[in-house]
């Protein structure tokens, strides 16, 4: 294989060498003594790597995904073309109808961390959700800098998809971007994680890496759930102190739980940043704005151009509402579809088409739930214990305000993404050429 002038035939070729690398490279880059030096940058945090290896040994899949430029310029279009629809009128104003009335409470935050998830399909990137508190930023960050070649091959490939270095100001400049976007000037002086039970949710380490991120800066951090909080009529108060912004983790999107009330009290009267907020989940995460994202009469009937319609179209796999009317036409095709509740997170309650029973079925026709066209997930090859197994990964884009800002991936096995198989997890993404480079010879895992 050589480099060619035609940006065509280098695109292909790269992409070739991406799914080569993936099928066949068995190399384990982790370095993890570099890791825990990444997530113990101070002394607060000294044990953390420990603890995840003992409680959490399938975070970190020590096996790193390629991709090709093109499909990373791919999802770069498909974020920019999400933004395109949803900056205009109609559009929002159909996606905030759906929602509850705090959903149009809209003090200008953007949302911080939009992860836009995707599977590398063999027509491209294929955009199969959208979340709006996308978790495993900064630990996808530690890892992607904890990366060593095992091989002089291996070195030539280790192209990450941003530039790592700037990824901790970047994130920091995100949160103080969202904080003036509400307030104009300044910036908090107490910012405040929030997770029912956190040192219960399996992404907690990232919760202590987010407070020392705040703290390095200057700013006050402390962890908390909800219930803890309390709003005085003036200010939303946690140990008896003001909290300015709140880094919003919940599942309870729209803040209608009895342990949100202060919470909810506080966003509502404007006392406290929130980020990301019940306007963005209704915006981008409701699953059932996949529905028109996907639709190219819909999307032309509300304005959008017509480059953002055809990268929509070509990106997003059809999706429709699941009802009564159509209920015996989308079981007799359920083989080609994914059923996903409309207000789901983590794939919970998410099933393959195949798979179903007419038990589920029932329950997926007495929900809210869309049906999308499968779009097959491709696979990457890991070595674990002297054993190969090919794991499904999906790639997802981290992106605020139409820019990604890093790209990860996650290997699973199962019909949904987890964190269970043996070498899956978190995977750092590495982006490939059509240089010769790609006929490297495979050497034995490392």
């Amino acid at each position: 294989m050589t480099l060619t002038a035609d940006p065509a035939d280098a695109a292909r070729a790269a992409a070739a060498v991406a799914a080569a690398l993936n099928r066949q490279c068995a190399c384990r880059s982790l370095d993890a003594e570099h890791l825990r030096l990444q997530l113990e940058r101070e002394p607060g945090l000294h044990g953390l790597a420990a603890d995840i290896a003992q409680s959490r040994p399938n975070m970190f899949s020590a096996t790193a995904v390629f991709i090709a430029p093109a499909d990373l310029a791919a999802m770069a279009a498909i974020v920019q073309a999400v933004e395109a629809v949803v900056a205009l009128p109609a559009y929002r104003e159909q996606a905030l109808a759906r929602a509850p009335a705090l959903a149009r409470h809209a003090p200008g935050p953007h949302g911080a961390f939009l992860g836009f998830d995707f599977h590398l399909c063999a027509d491209g990137p294929k955009l199969i959700e959208i979340n709006t508190n996308a978790g495993g930023a900064l630990l996808n960050g530690a890892l992607a800098r904890a990366q060593r070649a095992c091989c002089a091959e291996f070195a030539a490939l280790m192209r990450p998809s941003t530039n790592l270095e700037a990824l901790d100001d970047g994130w920091l400049q995100m949160f103080l971007d969202e904080w003036r976007l509400q307030r104009g000037s300044g910036r908090p002086r107490r910012i405040l994680i929030v997770d029912e039970a956190p040192q219960a949710q399996y992404l907690y380490p990232e919760f202590l890496l987010f407070q020392h991120l705040f703290r390095a800066a200057g700013i006050d951090a402390q962890i908390a759930d909800p219930a803890e909080l309390a709003w005085d009529g003036h200010s939303l108060r946690h140990d008896g102190r003001t909290v300015d912004l709140v880094y919003n983790r919940l599942t309870d999107f729209y803040l209608e739980q009895p342990a949100s009330a202060a919470l909810r009290a506080a966003f509502a009267a404007g006392a406290v940043v929130l980020t990301p907020l019940p306007h963005a989940h209704a915006l981008y995460a409701d699953k059932r704005n996949l529905v028109l994202l996907g639709d190219a009469e819909r999307l032309a009937a509300l304005g959008t151009p017509a480059d953002a319609i055809a990268t929509l179209v070509a990106g997003v796999p059809r999706t429709v509402a699941v009802d009564a009317a159509h209920a015996d036409a989308l079981w007799a095709a359920r083989r080609g579809l994914f059923f996903k509740p409309a207000a789901g997170f983590g794939s919970r309650a998410a099933y393959r088409g195949d798979k179903l029973t007419r038990r589920v079925w029932d329950e997926i026709l007495a929900g809210d739930y869309v049906a999308q066209a499968l779009a097959l997930p491709s696979e990457r090859r890991v070595h674990v214990d002297g054993v190969h197994s090919d794991l499904k990964l999906d790639v997802r884009a981290y992106a605020y305000g139409g820019r990604i800002q890093l790209a990860a991936a996650r290997l699973y096995s199962g019909q949904t993404t987890n964190f269970r198989p043996p070498g899956g997890g978190f995977a750092p993404v590495f982006l490939t050429s059509g240089r010769a480079q790609a006929d490297a010879r495979m050497r034995p895992p490392a």
